[in-house]
């Protein structure tokens, strides 16, 4: 059964995350991928997280594919053009590669080439449509393909949004546009997730919610200060500032809201962000194996 399969078949669905190295030594990331293997129903591969350069996301999904993990090629429009998009969507098709999450991405400041040119040829409504088309056997100026890729889509959405308004329009139209699932920025309020699942559960589609490990209070204190639509409550920060081992804590918590979510939505996305050798105990603490 694939991942579109499982996304129809009703059961709680667990993707985990992955982050190419800086280079070409593969072990310990392909290691870290095995860990999770035959536990999650997919594994995102990021696209130049955070706008560092990086080891490709095609190469890593084949990587994956081979080793018999399902991945997810994560895409962004922050550094191809429009024919590049294209091009590397048929590229991953040919490679077996059957899910591609759309990401805007984030803006080049952010990164170690701050001075690279950001393209933005494409949004990520843009592009979701353009894979449309392309999986009906046509590119984006109507010219046929000969054989045609077909993907299973997902987008993200950000469920902390203030205002949601504009968040549910926009995924709204990613949903007209071809996505198929959603994962979603990371939660750590239930109410104000519910407050979003209320307002989105019009649209049918499935969430996936995403959950990104606390290291620390400071962590979660940065993010409630410069990510958007990110809200750690107090009580969290408190534990985490309390907590002897803040590794065990930060399992604790990821389960814990893994079990509440579990009510709530189709499933759940987890982004170790560098702690990928916890997921299998994050897993396990929240009786997903």
């Amino acid at each position: 059964m694939n991942f579109c399969d499982r996304l129809k078949s009703g059961k709680f669905i667990v993707t985990s995350e992955i982050g190419p190295p800086k280079g070409i030594d593969v072990n310990e990331m392909l290691a870290d991928a095995d860990l999770v293997k035959g536990k999650v129903d997919a594994v995102n591969v990021t696209d130049l997280q955070s706008s560092v350069m990086r080891l490709g996301s095609i190469a890593v999904c084949r990587l994956l594919k081979e080793r018999g993990i399902e991945p997810i090629m994560q895409m962004t429009c922050r550094d191809r053009n429009r024919l590049a998009l294209q091009s590397d969507l048929l590229s991953a098709a040919v490679l077996g590669i059957e899910n591609v999450l759309v990401l805007t991405g984030d803006y080049t400041s952010a990164g170690d080439h701050p001075e690279a040119k950001p393209v933005f040829d494409l949004g990520s409504v843009e592009l979701l449509d353009v894979i449309k088309g392309l999986q009906a056997g046509k590119d984006m100026k109507g010219n046929l393909l000969k054989g045609a890729p077909k993907f299973c889509v997902g987008a993200v959405v950000n469920p902390g949004a203030d205002p949601l308004e504009p968040e549910i329009i926009k995924m709204e139209k990613k949903i007209e546009a071809g996505a198929q699932f959603f994962q979603t920025q990371a939660v750590y309020d239930i109410e104000l997730f519910k407050r979003f699942l209320d307002a989105s559960k019009y649209l049918k589609t499935t969430i996936l919610a995403g959950i990104v490990l606390l290291k620390s209070a400071g962590m979660a204190r940065y993010m409630n200060k410069n990510v958007a639509g990110i809200f750690v409550p107090e009580g969290l920060i408190k534990e985490m500032e309390g907590a002897s081992d803040k590794s065990a804590k930060s399992i604790e918590i990821a389960a814990r809201l893994i079990k509440e979510l579990k009510t709530l939505c189709q499933g759940v996305h987890i982004m170790p962000i560098g702690w990928d050798k916890k997921v299998p105990l994050v897993l396990e603490a929240a009786g997903l194996v």
